[in-house]
């Protein structure tokens, strides 16, 4: 386990890189200073984003309950409630908060985009035409 990052995992990475070459600016990494310490956090603005390891965060595709032992039944159960509690406590400070499954972010990165652009928009941080973010038409 000693291999396993906090930060700079390559999803990360893959979705700084495309944000920076979109624009999109002023976001802290791995900031100490708020619950959870999201992989991006735009503090002006409020947004805090998690790019979740599937393992790590016990996506059903990646975890089966039961089938790993006792241990990491445990383990997996404490790191998806701390997630739903950072979660609450930034919406209760006013956040928007986004979780992006590191796969999603490898698979279909222009969707993550899409995602943080979004809200992004919705806080009047960017404008339609001021990054290259497209706004989703939902």
């Amino acid at each position: 386990m000693s291999r396993i990052r906090r930060r700079d995992t390559r999803p990360e990475l893959l979705l700084r890189r495309a944000l920076w070459a979109a624009g999109v600016r002023g976001y802290r990494v791995d900031d100490r200073r708020f619950p959870g310490r999201p992989d991006l956090a735009w503090s002006r603005h409020r947004i805090a984003v998690f790019v979740d390891g599937a393992f790590w965060h016990g996506h059903p595709s990646a975890y089966k309950p039961g089938c790993h032992g006792d241990y990491w039944d445990q383990k997996i159960r404490r790191n998806v409630e701390r997630d739903r509690a950072a979660d609450e406590s930034l919406r209760e400070m006013g956040w928007i908060v986004l979780r992006l499954w590191d796969f999603d972010v490898r698979r279909n990165l222009s969707d993550a985009l899409a995602k943080i652009g979004d809200a992004l928009w919705a806080q009047g941080s960017i404008s339609e035409s001021g990054s290259s973010l497209s706004r989703s038409s939902s």
